[in-house]
């Protein structure tokens, strides 16, 4: 019996019936990895983010201080010279993340690995970049002077803030010290005129003591009847001083001095390496560091008929580095 073969054929991937035949199940892909990587990424909305459409860097323009003065009636007045300079964001090397899928496992396997995959790869992205940004954070608050910047890039009257420290004498600290940390923080930011609104970013070890077992009405942060806010019952994090709290497990807590990173940061200053091992949280503002994107997070996918199979490649290229060193600060252990 002979088939017609000018039948129609429904493929699902399609769009509108025409064209490549997996269109659709690659923006399905792209979608989950999107998802995936903002549901996990916490660290790119704490920032300053440019993207840029060509070259390897971007310049962000840095202005000093002006002055005050009183004016002496008849006397000529000449204006003050404003210092300027400039912090330069270079692009790292492509980042990927990337999976295979065998046809034949795919027929045998009897769940959806398609969702899977994307899920881990979007989150696989999104930990290196939180992962990059906080470390670039960390390297931001152990600035101390002009000198731990380029020459090129330095400014004459940068201020610089103080880390500060939490508990005392080598005690273990508790969900009180880190709340009293964060207020000596917010006095220390406010001393050096640093405005714009703050977070504190803490690794569990540090985020679960705010949950402490100490009695629920001396924390006063958690206490509803003198404004508190957060839960002992669901673990929701309090505001402190009007400071949002996170948690990450890629806040930087240990020596990675000599840990090889490829690539380097390329901006020179704002290295991925450095020893933060005293490091018990990171508060600071959206101007402590800078992210330029070149290409933001996209998903690639080709059938490879000699491997019998589906690479899926998910991928960015951006780079990190310090911005204003005053706008970070330390929460270290004492």
């Amino acid at each position: 019996m002979a088939f017609p073969t000018d039948q129609n054929v429904s493929r699902l991937g399609q769009q509108n019936a025409s064209g490549d035949v997996r269109a659709l199940f690659l923006k399905l892909f792209a979608g989950e990895v999107l998802t995936a990587f903002e549901e996990k990424n916490i660290a790119m909305g704490l920032h300053r983010v440019r993207t840029i459409s060509n070259g390897k860097s971007a310049s962000f323009p840095m202005t000093g201080v002006a002055t005050a003065e009183y004016h002496t009636a008849g006397q000529l007045i000449e204006a003050d010279a404003m210092n300027h300079a400039e912090r330069i964001v270079t692009v790292d090397d492509l980042l990927i993340s990337k999976s295979f899928i065998s046809n034949i496992d795919e027929a045998m396997n009897h769940y959806d690995v398609r969702s899977i995959y994307s899920k881990e790869m979007g989150h696989a992205l999104a930990n290196a970049a939180d992962r990059n940004i906080l470390k670039i954070v960390a390297t931001a608050a152990g600035m101390t002077s002009a000198a731990d910047l380029p020459a090129a890039q330095r400014l004459n009257d940068e201020v610089f803030t103080s880390n500060v420290a939490v508990g005392t004498n080598g005690v273990a600290s508790t969900g009180t010290d880190i709340a009293n940390a964060i207020y000596a923080s917010l006095e220390e930011f406010d001393s050096k005129d640093v405005t714009g609104e703050k977070v504190c970013v803490l690794p569990p070890a540090s985020y679960y003591k705010l949950f402490g077992s100490q009695d629920v009405n001396q924390l006063a942060y958690m206490n509803r009847d003198v404004g508190g806010s957060g839960s002992m019952t669901s673990g929701a994090a309090p505001v402190i001083g009007g400071v949002r709290i996170l948690m990450s497990n890629h806040v930087p807590t240990s020596d990675e001095s000599s840990t090889s990173v490829t690539p380097t940061a390329a901006s020179g200053y704002g290295s991925y390496t450095g020893d933060f091992s005293d490091v018990e949280g990171l508060i600071f503002s959206q101007d402590a560091a800078a992210t330029v994107k070149l290409l933001d997070l996209g998903v690639e996918s080709e059938y490879q008929i000699e491997r019998q199979g589906t690479l899926m490649v998910a991928k960015y290229a951006m780079g990190h580095n310090v911005l204003r060193p005053a706008c970070a600060i330390k929460l270290v252990t004492a």
